[in-house]
């Protein structure tokens, strides 16, 4: 199947955290035979900050915008799916509207949405959206997590279908590696300062910060450099990818704070939760619903519901105590949470519904939770 996929950005994590979920998805989609076109437009100097070297596994078009939207759309329109996702960055609601039009008996479109909290926070404060009558006209949803809330969303905003196909690892890219002492630190934590997530890393990182004045606190990621930070708290700046994996491999534990909306609506384990797991890092993760689904916590992770939690941790956790953690998490990541696996659901759902004669199966608005409990159970 001929692929075509409309992105923020497959080339760069610069100032998109999407990017090792892409790679992870369409290489392993590619494995599965289908051919992938990639398109992302040129914004935010993520060309200038690329951080793959070559990508084997999809032809990359970047392209100008809007000049050559045109053109994208006609090169989408010659292929069997085209994939508009979420947070594009350009032209995201016009992208919306005109990727139905390329639709076909022939060819089919699905929307992908990596940041669902965000998308369902924005129908619920504009009534009028456009996008409210478009979700009907889809084909495919997916979402990059969300768990039965967001299905039961987006089927009683009347999608067809909802499957959430969540963040994984690709044990390929993030491994354990020999632990470098200059990023050696009590605890690590990597994320670009949002204004969805700065009151969480507040309250979690910085506030621990202070808490235990003699740890070593490393800071990656943008956005940080204006804010004022403790004695103890070393700032990096932007993380690439050739870096997470000593960063997760030198540092004693490594923290994950979700954005407030995914925290909300749970069920969404971040990339950084699957790379860290990938290293056999001991991760600290704050609190949210469903964690359970993906990793155990006490015995494959170590969850936080505040700050002193977090320090409570990093001062009774002994070494090996933390090893242990760290490779049972990689373990049950290697057994349940690969992108191979996530790769082989999209697969599966793609080929069970393109012959269909009655087209993708749909579901009345009257049992969105129940076809949603199933789509979610069908995706651990």
């Amino acid at each position: 199947m001929k692929i075509y996929v409309i992105g923020s950005s497959l080339t760069s994590c610069y100032w998109n955290g999407a990017a090792t979920y892409y790679r992870g998805i369409y290489k392993n989609l590619s494995h599965c035979g289908h051919q992938i076109t990639f398109a992302e437009p040129d914004i935010y100097r993520r060309q200038q900050n690329r951080d793959c070297a070559s990508i084997e596994y999809a032809n990359i078009r970047i392209y100008q915008t809007p000049r050559e939207l045109a053109s994208i759309l006609a090169e989408a329109s010659a292929t069997d799916l085209i994939v508009k996702h979420s947070g594009v960055g350009a032209d995201d609601e016009l992208l919306e509207a005109e990727v139905l039009n390329c639709r076909s008996p022939e060819r089919r479109v699905a929307f992908w949405d990596v940041d669902a909290p965000a998308t369902l926070a924005r129908l619920s404060r504009n009534p009028t959206d456009p996008f409210r009558s478009l979700i009907p006209q889809y084909d495919f949803v997916f979402t990059y997590g969300g768990g039965i809330s967001v299905c039961q969303a987006y089927l009683r905003l009347g999608a067809k279908n909802c499957f959430p196909i969540y963040n994984a690892l690709d044990p390929d890219t993030h491994f354990p590696v020999a632990a470098d002492p200059a990023f050696h630190c009590d605890l690590a934590f990597v994320g670009n300062r949002m204004p969805d997530r700065e009151a969480r890393v507040e309250q979690f990182f910085f506030q621990a910060a202070e808490l235990a004045p003699r740890a070593k606190f490393l800071l990656g990621g943008e956005g940080w450099k204006g804010r004022s930070l403790p004695d103890n708290v070393r700032s990096i700046g932007h993380v690439g990818t050739a870096n997470h994996n000593l960063i997760n491999s030198s540092a004693d534990f490594v923290l994950n704070i979700n954005r407030e909306s995914m925290a909300q609506v749970g069920f969404s384990p971040p990339t950084r939760v699957f790379e860290a797991a990938g290293s056999a890092a001991c991760m600290i993760t704050d609190a949210w619903p469903g964690i359970e689904q993906f990793f155990v916590p006490g015995r494959e992770i170590l969850v936080a519901s505040s700050a002193e939690d977090i320090v409570d941790y990093l001062r009774t956790v002994r070494r090996p105590q933390a090893r242990s953690l760290g490779l049972a998490m990689r373990q049950r990541a290697l057994r349940h949470h690969t992108y191979q696996l996530r790769a082989h659901q999209v697969d599966q759902i793609l080929r069970q519904f393109w012959h269909a004669k009655s087209g993708p199966a749909t579901q009345s608005e009257d049992s969105p939770g129940q076809f949603a409990e199933v789509i979610c159970e069908e995706t651990h």
